[in-house]
């Protein structure tokens, strides 16, 4: 694997922020650590601190490196496969805006969601689900994209056909990484469109309060 940090120089901003959730999504589910690090050094990441983005960058690789060494299914040719945490949210999101939101952009919301469904279903406690939102939107992350809210012909929420799409990409068998805590992802092999839902209706509610805010602070 060749890191050539002089590339990150020529990138608009946005596509070096979209690269920053692979490293929250690989910390989340595998490094209590490397999120803590992330937390601490959110306002140089915001800012694109140079130092600060070769160190997510490096440590983000490793990881996710050695993931792909250690799970015994290199190539993915099982169900299992956590490094998609956030992402059967994300593809649908991509389609869905006709690729407006960029992939990095769209895991962020597709991460937020499945947090929220995680605290919904008594996975993960309260603190560290805000923790997780509270550092995507830092990180300068919107969590919530029209595009969740789109319905098909018949009334039903477009984006959930992302679950059904990705039991296909999976082989037939729905896997889905959730958190049991900050740095400890798990699998389930079903999702409760209502919780979804009822996520999608939170984020939609926490970026209707967070552009409020800053307007009024502006």
């Amino acid at each position: 694997m060749v890191n050539d940090f002089d590339l990150l120089t020529s990138l608009p901003d946005r596509d070096k922020r979209a690269g920053y959730v692979e490293a929250v999504k690989v910390a989340l589910i595998r490094d209590p650590a490397f999120f803590n690090e992330i937390e601490r050094n959110a306002d140089k990441l915001a800012a694109f601190d140079a130092e600060a983005m070769q160190r997510l960058i490096y440590r983000s690789a490793e990881l996710h490196m050695n993931h792909i060494a250690t799970s015994g299914d290199p190539f993915e040719f099982g169900s299992a496969r956590p490094l998609d945490f956030g992402h059967w949210a994300a593809h649908k999101l991509e389609q869905i805006s006709d690729y407006r939101i960029r992939h990095g952009e769209a895991v962020a919301i597709g991460i937020a969601l499945d947090t929220l469904y995680s605290r919904a279903m008594g996975y993960i406690d309260t603190v560290s689900c805000e923790r997780i939102l509270s550092l995507l939107e830092h990180l300068g992350f919107e969590l919530f994209a029209n595009e969740l809210l789109h319905e098909d012909s018949e009334g039903e929420f477009v984006v959930l056909k992302g679950l059904e799409e990705f039991r296909e990409h999976l082989g037939g068998k729905l896997t889905v990484t959730l958190l049991q805590g900050v740095g400890r992802g798990f699998e389930v092999h079903e999702m409760d469109a209502l919780i979804v839902l009822a996520a999608i209706r939170e984020l939609h509610d926490r970026h209707t309060h967070r552009v409020s805010r800053l307007a009024a602070e502006a």
